[in-house]
């Protein structure tokens, strides 16, 4: 079924917004030595910059959510890109580190009004035999800036300096700012109050919770993956970026490919089928790790499964809360950032404790409770549909 001009606008509008947004969050890492530097700081002060912009995005995105089902999805997108382009305005200028942390403070919750009110106004135009297939499109967008935006900004660092690069995002984000304002136009579905009151508390908190933990089990191993392909596969530069290369693409292919699956077999099917995967492909690193370039192969299939998991999560979540849509995708992405923030501290509890190599299999009993709760969460939407 062929695309009309105006679904494709939908489409490719969702996707570059996400690639600059994904772009600004990726491209930090790599930079943060450089920073480190020219502030006279250590490399763990600078980690502050992720650190609050994480907060604030996790804090503000389930308000913005709300607003957004409430008021319309279409006005918080443009307050989002113009606060982003401000915010990266000043991360380029910031004479301070104090500056600085008050710039990524802002971007924080600039990204909060961007990233889940994106995915609700596709899972809003999308019709629902196609909803799957346009919210993977767009969140590789998201995982693109991954693998491909993230290295061209370090790329650019070399020749025109750190702070260029925020000049670019910010002036990319004022041009966006106006695409979005155009494309989304006709788009402004608001739910009644009285909608927004149908689904418990307990019951959003328990599908969201499939994503804490998917996110836990994720980023616990990949925030020390670098230090375990240095130290114990004694990879060099050139190969370490080559993997984590490897593992992107193995999330842009995971995620693009689940909405075609997800057309076939269902969001729920697949949701539950590619977390139960997860678990199998993170034992197996686990016993595998040290097999040379054979790793590459196996990083390649951990991003497609634990990314076809996500993606396929988030088109479940946008068709059992269709009145709260923007909202409970908010709270999954506030849900997602508190998964990574606990994954960072029990990775480095792990391998402190216990080793390295004990941290796939953790990782492996974690998805296994994601999987858990959300075999249970399709047991209970059973018994609610009847």
């Amino acid at each position: 079924m062929f695309l009309t001009l105006k679904e494709t606008l939908y489409l490719l509008t969702g996707w570059l917004t996400l690639f600059v947004i994904g772009t600004d969050l990726f491209v930090i890492s790599p930079l943060l030595p450089f920073i480190a530097q020219e502030f006279r700081i250590t490399p763990a002060v600078a980690g502050w910059m992720v650190t609050v912009f994480s907060l604030m995005y996790a804090i503000s995105a389930p308000f913005f959510g709300w607003l957004s089902d409430r008021k319309g999805r279409r006005f918080f997108i443009i307050f989002g890109l113009l606060s982003f382009c401000l915010s990266n305005f000043l991360t380029a200028i910031s004479p301070t580190f104090t500056m600085l942390i008050i710039s990524r403070i802002l971007a924080g919750l600039s990204v909060a009004a961007i990233t889940p009110i994106i995915y609700a106004i596709i899972g809003d135009t999308a019709s629902p035999e196609r909803r799957g297939i346009w919210l993977s499109f767009v969140v590789s967008g998201h995982l693109m800036a991954l693998w491909a935006g993230a290295p061209i900004g370090t790329l650019l660092k070399q020749f025109l300096g750190w702070r260029s690069i925020f000049i670019g995002l910010a002036t990319i984000a004022a041009l966006l700012s106006i695409l979005n304002f155009r494309v989304w136009a006709s788009i402004n579905i608001v739910h009644s109050v009285e909608a927004q009151t149908k689904g418990s508390v307990i019951r959003i908190i328990s599908a969201v919770s499939v994503t804490t933990f998917w996110a836990i089990a994720m980023y616990a191993l990949y925030v020390y993956l670098g230090t375990g392909l240095v130290l114990y596969n004694h990879f060099s530069p050139a190969e370490l970026a080559f993997s984590i290369t490897v593992y992107g693409i193995g999330a842009v292919f995971g995620s693009l490919s689940s909405g075609r699956v997800t057309n076939i077999i269902g969001s729920r099917m697949l949701s539950i089928f590619s977390t139960a995967m997860l678990i199998g492909i993170l034992a197996l690193l686990g016993l595998s790790f040290s097999t040379g370039t054979w790793v590459y192969l196996l990083l390649f299939f951990w991003a497609l499964i634990g990314y076809a998991s996500f993606t396929s999560y988030q088109a479940r979540l946008a068709e059992e809360f269709p009145e709260i849509r923007g909202m409970v995708l908010a709270l999954n992405n506030t849900a997602l950032y508190i998964g990574i923030t606990l994954g960072s501290i029990i990775g480095g509890f792990v391998i402190t404790k216990w080793g390295f190599f004990a941290l796939p299999f953790i990782c492996s009993a974690i998805a296994l409770i994601s999987c858990l709760i959300t075999v249970k969460r399709k047991m209970n939407t059973r018994v609610d549909s009847t």
